[in-house]
């Protein structure tokens, strides 16, 4: 299995032998260079991609499913689109989980506490969702993914159980955080891209061509694009026979702990 720690322990190895051979025979330096890289390049590669479970495991989607179940997910909310993408939907009869963002539960807790309220599950998207959240060392990750925690579970029945990082990224930080904090890590595999295109056409358009039995699929909470698109698509699975069900379902994981 890839992993950072495998990867590492095989370049160190391959780093320490090209040394010794060094002091027999003359080995051009770019030799280094090029291990460096690559190993540099892997790390990247894995670290952006959660699906890798290359420094975590991560819950992506479920193989095994057969029936036509999805599992939808929003991200970076609540916030005043919360409420539309509520409505729509109790419209269409679906549950849905809402990674939240700790500092827009403190702006908005009575939309939070809506979500709730009509069975959707929420899970943890850190604190701050700093565009400097993957360079963040253990403890400060620790800290906010535990913040976020204590205003989540203001509302919730339990412990919160799901963290998703944000831009799904995962570093070796984050993982020795959730050796502490125990959380498990959601995924996805059918990404909207509706975070970095308000084209509602090729939003569509993606998540059909990725749409498959057992997939969970990445929205954002906070874009009216986002709302326009999620009708669109819900209508789209109801004309197609696939069934939107939680997480828990999906996965057969619980999102909150007694």
């Amino acid at each position: 299995m890839i992993t950072h720690k495998n990867i590492s322990i095989f370049f160190i190895f391959l780093l320490l032998l090209l040394f010794l051979l060094n002091l027999y025979i003359a080995i051009h330096f770019i030799w280094f260079v090029v291990i460096i890289l690559v190993w540099l390049g892997i790390n990247a590669f894995g670290s952006s991609r959660i699906s890798s479970n290359y420094h975590v495991k991560a819950y992506c989607n479920n193989p095994s499913e057969t029936e036509k179940k999805i599992a939808l997910t929003f991200d970076d909310g609540p916030s005043i689109y919360t409420l539309e993408v509520l409505e729509l939907l109790k419209k269409y009869n679906a549950k849905a989980a809402f990674f939240c963002i700790g500092k827009n539960i403190e702006q908005h807790p009575e939309i939070l506490k809506k979500v709730i309220s009509e069975g959707h599950l929420v899970g943890n998207h850190s604190y701050s969702h700093s565009k400097f959240f993957d360079f963040y060392n253990a403890k400060k990750i620790t800290e906010e993914i535990q913040k976020t925690d204590q205003l989540l579970e203001k509302f919730t029945a339990g412990k919160i159980n799901f963290f998703r990082p944000p831009y799904g990224v995962t570093t070796p930080s984050i993982r020795r955080a959730l050796k502490i904090t125990g959380h498990k890590t959601i995924g996805w595999n059918i990404r909207s891209l509706d975070g970095g295109t308000q084209n509602q056409e090729l939003i569509l358009n993606r998540m059909i061509k990725h749409i498959s039995p057992g997939g969970i699929v990445l929205l954002h909470d906070t874009g009216s694009h986002s709302v326009l698109v999620l009708e669109q698509f819900l209508q789209f699975l109801q004309q197609n026979n696939y069934q939107v069900v939680s997480i828990e379902e999906l996965l057969n994981l619980k999102a909150y702990a007694n």
